[in-house]
């Protein structure tokens, strides 16, 4: 992964269930785009939903690499569903839950739950399901050439994983 889109992982269940958190604050620049003031309405700022789906493939995809200990490239390929039910706000926190539907050498499936906490309380809204399947690409190469170092997990992944409290693979 070149950048995360998450803040810890909280929960690693080999091959069936990945929990990661990110907080969302007003600090971020993508959030302000969403949605500027206008002439007759305040700025409403929120976080676009395609980074919410990538926080998701995030966690979903660590839960994929990890069932074989990271050493396949694992790549996002589909989305099969996004639904959302409410908008992100700065000062929630995400919640997010991947679970293994399939999966084989050729891939895996996932489907999630996005969930939003706000900073008062303790109780989980949902937020979105989102449903993605993921391709291995050292067996799915259809003839391309991929770099031999694992370029989807790379340093700052592990970070990440030693940080949360995970052995590196």
């Amino acid at each position: 992964m070149r950048w995360l889109w998450l803040d810890r992982i909280l929960e690693l269940e080999r091959a069936k269930r990945c929990v990661a958190v990110k907080n969302v604050s007003i600090a971020e620049e993508v959030l302000h785009d969403h949605f500027p003031a206008t002439d007759t309405h305040p700025a409403t700022p929120v976080m676009p939903n395609t980074l919410i789906i990538e926080g998701m493939a995030q966690t979903a995809g660590i839960l994929v690499g990890h069932a074989n200990d990271f050493r396949e490239k694992v790549i996002l390929a589909k989305i099969n569903k996004a639904t959302f039910t409410d908008a992100a706000r700065p000062g929630v926190c995400l919640r997010f839950t991947a679970h293994i539907e399939r999966l084989d050498t050729a891939g895996a499936s996932t489907s999630g739950v996005v969930e939003y906490f706000e900073p008062c309380t303790c109780e989980p809204r949902p937020l979105a399901t989102i449903d993605l399947m993921f391709s291995h690409i050292d067996h799915n190469r259809s003839g391309l050439s991929f770099p031999e170092h694992n370029f989807v997990f790379g340093p700052t992944f592990k970070d990440l994983l030693r940080q949360s409290g995970f052995a590196q693979a």
